[in-house]
């Protein structure tokens, strides 16, 4: 047959197949000519014909008694019907499926090409790798629904679109234009899904006018990498029908004037990325449609790290520091990456441009904000050159500068950058040594909050506002996400000048008087021991930081894509402290006043205690009235 013909086509076709071929596999999967549809042993007195009349209607005879060997209607519809059977349709199956599958049971000799191509009023071909939209589709003559998502599309020749077509979607292919369904689109078109395709550039905002969409209802072009809003909203604001919109997902979605710049430019809007428009919102916005050339096309985003919880005190397991050293200090960070804009952010902070510094030497870890002294450092006036020393870190990469920070950038103040390595060599000796984890993703810059000692709860009071441009990166690194890390830094210092050694006097004195200084120096010692024991030297030399990664997981950053304002999350990242190390610490600082020993569970030990850090990312969110100042660009406002 001619059913049986297309389906050995089908089943030959390589992957991406023709929209034909895909429909007609999909009847042969159907099974509408086998038992226990069609006709054949189980029911084929029904059509044996008792008059010429009845073979040239093809109407089954109407049998009081049905043969032996055979079945009856409802025996058969009961084995298609029942979820248990094994000739049951796969749940998920369409209701026109549902339908033909009993129709080939009832009256099975009406089942034609001619019958599917005017039945089919929704067609729906759903991951079947199909890339080519033929021809063929037109025969379908009633056709008002085509679902033709998650396939391998790349472009459609509107020419055999069906002029009835009411709902298209092209969910999920590779459409990189939509140029090609304006050739010929069809006139009776409501709704066009073009949601997680690759439409990219400012052409495509003329793609989306009255002149080739008249009847548009609903429009779905979320998830694309549109950047051009205003000239997206100018294209739309010609559809005179349009109520529903969604444009989420894609960059021109990020600036903060996104939700009421569109609202006040489509008055008509009622939907707008699956949220209703209220008449508040069109009153809020009221006016802002006007200032379109005025407003910053850049999206803005603050990064908060709050408290570090349940990091060990690593400074119990080591030796008490002799005369010679060293001398241990350690401070604890958080690093997080971040996407770099062309034209740089840092420079916002008192720094360099961040893009320049981090494109210098591959593999290389620049920071925005530079480490603060801390209140134990070792180092009042420590020469610039011993600072170049350090600034050939193995395990960072980092440098290391001399000065004090003025003020971290949460509490309104900044340092200046770190130089970068500039030794391709000396960079290429260390690389093997660095933890992957302490250094950023392709295309992303590392930050750092200040270090700061230990603390039972170490507050890192870290906020930074990034600004950015280029948006098409952006969307990209808010689908993978940013991986936060703490970082513990171990230093070693060593004294300039090494303490003198005694030596044996050549002079002998006698017994008393040999006593007596004896007896003098013990007291002298005794008074000043403490003193001398806690004084360190005035001068010391620093080893290169050491850098151990205590935890690192990555934070979805996916729903600020999608709208959502604020991402908010505590990283657990196991536990680092134990029974012993607490015990250890505890011990340490009992002698403190009014200390208060660590709790214990119902056991008798200490609970293990996990360690956590804080992590908040917001959007900056539009206001009209305190906020049109500063999404305007420098200069822009002024006429």
């Amino acid at each position: 047959s001619r059913e049986s013909t297309w389906g050995r086509q089908a089943a030959m076709e390589k992957p991406g197949v023709t929209l034909s071929a895909a429909v007609q596999e999909h009847l042969r999967h159907l099974c509408l000519r086998e038992f226990p549809c069609g006709t054949g042993s189980w029911n084929k007195s029904r059509f044996l014909p008792r008059t010429w009349r009845t073979w040239r209607e093809l109407v089954p005879r109407e049998e009081e008694a049905v043969n032996p060997g055979e079945e009856t209607v409802e025996a058969l519809l009961d084995l298609v019907r029942s979820p248990h059977s094994p000739w049951a349709l796969l749940e998920g199956s369409s209701a026109e499926d549902r339908f033909l599958r009993e129709l080939a049971i009832q009256n099975p000799l009406v089942l034609k090409d001619t019958f599917f191509y005017s039945y089919f009023r929704s067609l729906r071909v759903v991951d079947k790798q199909v890339s080519l939209v033929d021809k063929g589709l037109l025969k379908f003559l009633k056709l008002e629904e085509l679902v033709l998502s998650a396939n391998q599309i790349k472009e459609i020749d509107a020419v055999n679109l069906p002029p009835t077509l009411k709902v298209l979607e092209l969910y999920g292919n590779k459409l990189s234009s939509m140029g090609c369904l304006c050739t010929r689109p069809p006139p009776r078109l409501q709704h066009l899904g073009l949601g997680q395709n690759k439409l990219l550039g400012p052409l495509e905002s003329l793609y989306v006018t009255a002149d080739h969409w008249p009847n548009l209802v609903s429009l779905d072009l979320s998830f694309n990498d549109l950047t051009d809003l205003q000239g997206m909203i100018a294209g739309l604001s010609t559809l005179p029908h349009l109520r529903l919109l969604v444009l989420q997902g894609n960059p021109l979605a990020l600036v903060p004037y996104y939700r009421g710049f569109t609202i006040d430019s489509l008055s008509q809007l009622c939907v707008l990325d699956d949220i209703t428009v209220s008449p508040s919102e069109k009153h809020q916005f009221r006016g802002l449609s006007h200032s379109g050339d005025l407003l910053a096309r850049e999206a803005q985003f603050v990064v908060t790290i709050g408290n570090v919880k349940g990091v060990l005190d690593t400074s119990i397991l080591d030796p008490e520091p002799g005369p010679q050293g060293p001398f241990i200090t350690y401070n604890y960070y958080v690093t997080y990456d971040f996407v770099e804009d062309e034209e740089g952010e840092a420079s916002d902070y008192g720094g360099e441009p961040y893009a320049q510094l981090s494109g210098r030497v591959s593999g290389s870890l620049p920071q925005i904000v530079k480490p603060s002294p801390s209140t134990e450092q070792l180092v009042e006036d420590i020469p610039e050159e011993l600072f170049e020393e350090a600034e050939d870190s193995v395990e960072s990469g980092l440098s290391t500068l001399s000065g004090e920070l003025e003020g971290s950038v949460a509490s309104g103040g900044s340092g200046s950058l770190p130089r970068v390595t500039d030794s391709a060599e000396e960079l290429a000796k260390l690389r093997p040594r660095i933890d992957p984890r302490l250094c950023p993703s392709p295309g992303t810059v590392l930050f750092s909050t200040v270090r700061k000692p230990w603390t039972d709860v170490i507050p890192c009071n870290y906020e930074m506002q990034h600004t950015l441009r280029d948006l098409v990166p952006l969307k990209a690194f808010l689908l993978a996400g940013t991986t936060v890390t703490i970082v513990e830094e171990k230093i070693l210092s060593w004294p300039l000048v090494p303490p003198p050694v005694d030596t044996v006097l050549p002079a002998k004195k006698g017994k008393g008087e040999k006593d007596k200084k004896d007896k003098k120096d013990k007291d002298k010692k005794g008074k000043e021991g403490k003193d001398k024991k806690k004084e360190l030297p005035k001068e010391l030399r620093q080893d290169p930081p050491i850098l151990r990664v205590l935890g690192s997981g990555l934070v979805a950053l996916e729903p600020l894509l999608v709208g959502e304002p604020l991402v908010s999350t505590v990283c657990n990242f196991g536990v680092i402290r134990t029974a012993e190390t607490d015990r250890l610490t505890f011990l340490r600082v009992q002698e403190g006043p009014r200390h208060t020993p660590p709790p214990r569970n119902s056991a008798g030990s200490h609970p293990p205690i996990p360690s956590l850090l804080e992590v908040r990312i917001s959007t900056c969110q539009f206001c009209k009235d305190t906020d049109m100042q500063a999404v305007a660009g420098p200069g822009e406002g002024s006429t």
